[in-house]
């Protein structure tokens, strides 16, 4: 199995990039997330790399990081998801942001991926949620998430209330969570609605 390549970018778009290794230059299926944390062409870069064995071959698939290859695995884990679905998820939010979704049940933020529908958003969460709960009791929770998820279970009225509003507005749970989680769970629901619209926008 192949860890990681590391070499010249001689090629990217945002579903692939080839890395020159050494005279050989290889393949890699790739998320936008990956993409745009590329350099330019002819730069050195790093890809940790997963291999997806097929009937008719192999394809070679490039992360920018471990935590993106571990979604990746995560995700294709769960009946129905494929590389490609994976790919488009992540292609859409970083893993980071999958967690918090997955954590805080908000399947629709998933939906927002190409060619995921709800029923597909649906199953990522319900076989993932679990999964993601023991990360976090484990404590590799990201500040990002123990800050979204501070305001509601926390159990602060106000904070919750917050969080309805901001997704009456058409802000997804996750985002509208990420707002909020960030402020003083003292403010009162007026001031945490202004507070967290303007850091929104």
């Amino acid at each position: 199995m192949i860890y990681s390549i590391t070499g010249e970018l001689v090629y990217a778009d945002p579903n692939m990039a080839a890395v020159n290794v050494n005279g050989i230059a290889f393949q890699c299926d790739i998320s936008l997330n990956t993409f745009q944390h590329l350099g330019s062409t002819g730069s050195t870069v790093t890809l940790y790399t997963y291999m997806n064995f097929k009937q008719d071959g192999v394809d070679l698939l490039g992360f920018y990081d471990r935590f993106e290859v571990d979604a990746f695995k995560m995700l294709t884990g769960v009946s129905g998801v494929g590389p490609k679905a994976a790919l488009a998820i992540l292609s859409e939010m970083d893993p980071a942001k999958l967690t918090l979704a997955i954590a805080a049940g908000d399947y629709k933020a998933i939906t927002r991926a190409k060619g995921v529908g709800p029923k597909a958003a649906q199953r990522i969460v319900l076989e993932l949620k679990d999964k993601v709960a023991k990360n976090l009791e484990g404590g590799t929770a990201s500040d990002t998430f123990v800050a979204a998820t501070t305001a509601t279970a926390a159990g602060n009225s106000n904070a919750a209330d917050a969080v309805g509003a901001l997704v009456m507005l058409g802000y997804s749970q996750s985002e509208a969570a990420v707002a909020v989680g960030k402020l003083d769970q003292t403010l009162s629901t007026e001031e945490l609605i202004k507070l967290a619209l303007k850091a929104l926008s």
